[in-house]
């Protein structure tokens, strides 16, 4: 594994972070417990030391959980990194920003982007409690809300510094303006961000960003939800109620497909997976810090963790990329 600092500050995470989304049952289908106590073991057991979570997922499952998992371990060795703003239990007043209907239970559930000073600080009590630990090393805005001045969250944000609840603060899908705003006010480490072979819009405005302000990008979606792991291709029945469904639609599966069939000779002879050489890829572009990578269980886990223990030469890079330009 390789660890790397997040921006200016001295938080170091592993370059492979547990993605924790998935883990939460919301919107994937579900999945068992025992099965994501075991993805969160088998992570830690392989050098990866950063989970990264959010209320939001599983309605507080998550990050329940995660404090779980982690129960007994040496947190100083283990960096937990969770969000806030999105509300979904009503006591925002309907107050903020709508987002969309969420469903559990086949019933809706009206989410709300919401990042009020008040707001933030109630999270994190309880974002504590299911984590069951006394600081959280990132804590991170999950989406801009338009209704909150960006100055008040970034107060809010630093006041919780100083408090020591939590180390450091960062954002998730802010703009180069949004992160130039709230930089007037506390210098955020990081912005977490969606970034994937197929998906590169950040390398226009915010990866040049990042690196004239020495700020971390932690990237999440490399996979593009699964489907770059070419297993839909081999498997494509998915559960009814799993939001890829819609997702996937968005691409040229054929594009997509004829892509990976080119690529994966490179997997091979590394001895990878598409998975692994996908991720390692990610992990080598310009300003990327970290790569999240979500497992439902310990194998994903482990396989995961592994795609660091080989490298890329710029030969194959350029190959991969020459490929990626034809999508």
């Amino acid at each position: 594994m390789e660890y790397r600092k997040l921006g200016n500050t001295d938080l170091e995470l592993s370059v492979i972070t547990h993605g924790a989304f998935a883990i939460g049952g919301n919107m994937w289908g579900g999945n068992e417990k025992q099965d994501s106590i075991h993805s969160i073991h088998a992570s830690l057991d392989h050098g990866v030391t950063s989970i990264d979570t959010a209320p939001f997922y599983g309605f507080g499952l998550s990050e329940e959980m995660i404090g779980e998992a982690i129960k007994g371990k040496d947190r100083s060795k283990i960096q937990l990194l969770t969000k806030f703003g999105l509300v979904w239990d009503g006591s925002n007043n309907g107050k903020g920003e709508f987002f969309f209907d969420a469903e559990e239970d086949g019933k809706k559930i009206p989410v709300y982007k919401f990042a009020s000073k008040e707001n933030i600080i109630k999270e994190v009590e309880e974002s504590l409690k299911r984590l069951k630990t006394d600081y959280i090393d990132l804590l991170q805005l999950h989406w801009p809300d338009s209704t909150t001045p960006i100055g008040e969250t970034m107060e809010a944000l630093e006041i919780l510094i100083q408090q020591g609840k939590i180390r450091t603060a960062g954002v998730s899908n802010y703009s180069v303006e949004q992160m130039e705003e709230a930089n007037k006010t506390l210098k955020l480490a990081s912005n977490q961000v969606s970034y994937s072979m197929l998906n590169r819009a950040i390398e226009n405005d915010l990866a040049p960003y990042s690196l004239e302000n020495n700020s971390g990008i932690i990237v999440y979606s490399p996979m593009e939800r699964g489907l770059l792991t070419g297993k839909y291709f081999k498997e494509s029945q998915l559960k009814e109620n799993d939001h890829r469904n819609g997702y996937f639609s968005q691409f040229d599966l054929h594009k997509v497909k004829t892509f990976l069939d080119k690529i994966e000779p490179i997997a091979q002879e590394k001895g990878a997976t598409l998975s692994q050489l996908v991720l390692r890829w990610t992990t080598l572009q310009p300003a990327i810090t970290v790569v999240l990578a979500g497992a439902r269980n310990a194998q994903q886990a482990i396989e995961n963790a592994k795609a660091l223990s080989f490298d890329l030469s710029q030969e194959e890079l350029n190959f991969i990329n020459a490929e990626l330009a034809q999508l």
